[in-house]
């Protein structure tokens, strides 16, 4: 069951593509898609929209996990992250692939086993779960590999 996890963003979406083999976890591929910061706001989305096709293309997952919008006080950013989400689903629907949301403290419990884990316990568990040397970067590439970690615990 090969899954990717999105950590959706209009400037960096992160993204993580993992394989569940029984109760084995393999990291396929990691990375982060950086929009131009001279493009137009619509530029922004299509080049997420383009990279995150190429990975589905290039890894063909089973399934899609992706986090849900959170916000405290800046509303603008959290529409802004929702308008960059909504290319997630398109990509996921153009792929006939399914996808499933996650809170972020759902995320942060099975990963960590603790729902208000920092950012950094986060990022050393994923590492120490997935075997690798060192901590994924950027950060919202290690974020989309606990998201696909905490959905194939789903399954």
């Amino acid at each position: 069951m090969k899954i990717l996890g999105i950590d959706p963003g209009t400037q960096v979406a992160g993204y993580g593509v993992i394989e569940k083999i029984g109760s084995r976890i393999i990291t396929i591929e990691y990375g982060s898609i950086k929009a131009g910061k001279n493009q137009t706001f619509s530029q922004r989305l299509h080049t997420i929209h383009g990279k995150i096709m190429d990975v589905i293309l290039k890894h063909q997952p089973d399934e899609m996990a992706i986090e849900e919008v959170f916000y405290s006080k800046n509303v603008k950013s959290a529409i802004r992250i929702g308008e960059g989400r909504g290319i997630v689903f398109l990509c996921a629907a153009s792929a006939h692939i399914p996808i499933t949301e996650y809170a972020a403290t759902v995320i942060k419990k099975a990963v960590v086993g603790n729902g208000s884990a920092q950012k950094e316990q986060v990022q050393e568990m994923v590492k120490i779960i997935l075997d690798l040397p060192e901590i994924p970067e950027p950060r919202d590439a290690s974020d989309a590999l606990a998201i696909a970690i905490c959905h194939s615990h789903n399954l």
